[in-house]
């Protein structure tokens, strides 16, 4: 059993910090300016529309999580709930998804240290910056979860006291004239502006994957959901309020927290903004790292994946086979991308994962062998229905180059279950 061979040694507040270091990554030090340029002021509404996008798909994760203790996150949901074919499909397509945003987000944490040093986003010295940066947190989660969850609590809150500092003395400064609210935009102006700021509020589902690890997981993964959500959203609309308030060219501004800081900061300023997006940065590929690793050791405790992906460290109690494995793909993944590739292909494929859990809450509430859900939520059949509509509406925008892609990518991964689902029918064979 997983419970035997992994260490519940995260606890609520561990899960909060984690929850909320990967949902706050580099998104929020940058799109102020994208969503300002295209509505104005207007950009609050559309941070407080997408954020309530998100609860309903957040809503969905808290209910369909409360129901398991086992590490897997989305894989595991959609395995019960729809059988190991979407299951493994689900699980390996997460995994594209974690890997994919480890890579962009280290690609842009690589392009702020040049804010300092120009020459670290070229050439030999980016790739041995990508190395130590694997090396490092490879070393840090092979040592065990507790570690790692202390690392993830450190740079929580070395990123939240930057923004909170931006916060609250940027509200001192906050100019009213600098907010317009004129002509109302047209709806395809907001929901573009929408669809920009889904990208600062995934990552949430980070909090459902180490549930093997967890402590009372069943209560403590739907309240870390629910609590990181509600700080994020608050958090997001006081620094969007601040930007617009403070920086009268927001919509024009490459680094838009920096230049706003430049305001009422001065030079210092914009330098310390910088240092809080390097920490927020790194913080987020901690927490990330920790579950894409995860998963496919949860796919290997499935029989989906060799035995050897599911061994655990006899000393540390971690998944060390699954994470060497994601590191050396990581690695290697980073090394050969840059920040849009990564990201484009990370936010597909995340979109269509959110979708099974949020069809797996239905599936689950009308079979009679389900687990028991720990935490239900009243209107949970209305939020799923409304979390696919909106999902299907954003996969709607895509372009079809990036659609092949990922179809791509997921037939990569039916080939590689079917190659496993004959070598353990074939293994079973022999034994009979």
């Amino acid at each position: 059993m997983q419970d035997e061979k992994l260490i519940r040694g995260i606890s609520r507040t561990d899960l909060i910090a984690i929850t909320i270091n990967t949902i706050i990554g580099a998104g929020i030090f940058g799109l102020p300016s994208k969503v300002n340029a295209l509505i104005g002021s207007y950009s609050i509404f559309a941070f407080v529309a997408c954020a309530v996008i998100v609860a309903f798909i957040v809503v969905c994760f808290a209910e369909v999580s409360s129901r398991f203790q086992s590490t897997g996150g989305s894989y595991l949901y959609a395995s019960e709930a729809f059988g190991s074919v979407i299951g493994f499909e689900v699980g390996w397509l997460y995994w594209i998804v974690r890997v994919t945003t480890f890579a962009a987000n280290c690609n842009l944490l690589i392009a702020y240290l040049g804010f300092f040093y120009p020459a670290a986003s070229e050439g030999i010295i980016r790739i041995a910056l990508v190395c130590f940066i694997v090396v490092v947190l490879t070393a840090v989660n092979f040592i065990g979860v507790r570690q790692s969850a202390i690392l993830t609590n450190i740079f929580t809150v070395g990123k939240l006291v930057p923004l909170a500092i931006f916060i609250g003395i940027g509200l001192f400064f906050i100019k009213p004239e600098n907010f317009t609210f004129g002509e109302i935009p047209a709806g395809d102006a907001f929901s573009g502006a929408v669809l920009i700021l889904i990208y600062a509020f995934v990552g949430f589902e980070v909090a459902a994957i180490p549930a093997g690890e967890t402590k009372d997981p069943q209560k403590n993964v739907p309240y870390a959901l629910l609590s990181a959500l509600v700080i994020v959203a608050v958090l997001y609309i006081l620094i969007q309020i601040v930007a617009i308030g403070t920086l009268p060219d927001l919509g024009n501004s490459q680094k838009p927290l920096a230049d706003a800081a430049n305001q009422f900061l001065g030079y210092y300023g914009a330098s310390f903004i910088t240092i809080g997006a390097l920490i927020s940065i790194f913080g987020n590929l901690n927490g990330g790292f920790l579950t894409t690793s995860r998963i496919p050791y949860a796919m290997a405790e499935q029989q989906e994946l060799p035995e050897i992906f599911g061994k655990t460290h006899k000393k540390f109690k971690t998944p060390h086979i699954s994470l060497f494995l994601t590191a050396i793909v990581i690695l290697i993944f980073t090394i050969q991308t840059s920040f849009l590739e990564a990201l484009t292909i990370s936010t597909i494929t995340r979109l269509i994962v959110y979708a099974t859990t949020c069809a797996a809450l239905p599936e689950f509430r009308f079979r009679k062998n389900a687990p028991e859900a720990k935490f239900k939520v009243p209107f949970g059949l209305t939020a799923s229905l409304i979390s696919l509509g909106l999902t299907v509406w954003l996969l709607f925008s895509v372009a079809s180059k990036d659609f092949l892609r990922i179809a791509i990518v997921a037939g990569v991964g039916f080939v590689l279950y079917l190659i496993r689902k004959s070598l353990v029918n074939r293994k079973t064979g022999d034994q009979d």
